[in-house]
């Protein structure tokens, strides 16, 4: 194992212990979906800057980030998030330079983390998906998974390593890979459709409340999914 491999195994263990194993407060639900290998795009929806690390402990293999350039930049906490295999992104504009590098990981066989809002719901409910998690998924034909999270946006910061019994209930829900339909030219039609398509899947796993501009969405059922700690 690279000294890399073995510092970002420690990081997680280090997040975990200190996050939410003490609160005794984190749920997740369809672990088993995740496979265990190979090109993957999980995509999620966004409550709190809490969610990356709630994402990354639901699952059984290591994610790597898109993460907002502001927060890549900031001492300490920033060259931490670059060890732990984020990578800068422009929000609100097309950043073609993180989208490659997104397309080159995944291809490489890599589990990419994206959430496709750009930025966390100020509602709670789900916004617009914007168009980049769909350019990436059509470009590399890889499979998507969806995730949907509860309970972060009662998080505040710093209160929860003061007071980290005060951390609500956090729930992460995981669907089943599935692929987009094959499209014959990417154009802007089909990467909207694509979008929508994604979104949609987010918004099953999602209760009613949390749907947003997608409350016309099916639920999925996962009732015969395990609960884990």
């Amino acid at each position: 194992m690279s000294v890399l491999s073995a510092y970002r195994r420690a990081i997680i263990l280090l997040d975990k212990a200190g996050f939410f194993v003490y609160v005794r407060r984190f749920e997740v639900v369809g672990r088993e979906h995740v496979p265990p290998e190979g090109p993957l795009i999980l995509v999620s929806n966004h409550l709190n800057n809490a969610d990356p690390p709630a994402v990354a402990l639901a699952l059984p293999r290591h994610p790597t980030y898109m993460a907002k350039r502001e927060m890549i930049g900031w001492p300490i906490i920033g060259p931490a998030f670059r060890i732990f295999g984020a990578f800068p992104v422009r929000r609100g504009v097309p950043d073609r330079s993180a989208l490659r590098v997104a397309g080159e990981l995944v291809r490489r066989g890599e589990m990419l983390v994206m959430f496709p809002e750009g930025s966390r719901s100020r509602t709670g409910g789900l916004g617009r998906g914007y168009p980049g998690t769909a350019l990436v998924a059509l470009r590399t034909g890889a499979p998507l998974l969806p995730v949907a999270v509860t309970g972060t946006e009662h998080i505040t910061w710093p209160w929860i390593f003061v007071k980290p019994r005060s951390v609500p209930h956090v729930k992460v829900t995981i669907g089943k890979p599935f692929h987009l339909p094959p499209v014959e030219h990417i154009n802007n039609e089909t990467t909207a459709q694509a979008t929508d398509i994604i979104m949609r899947h987010i918004a099953a796993l999602l209760p009613p409340q949390y749907r947003g501009v997608y409350a016309d969405a099916e639920g999925e059922t996962t009732r015969d999914a395990p609960a884990e700690s």
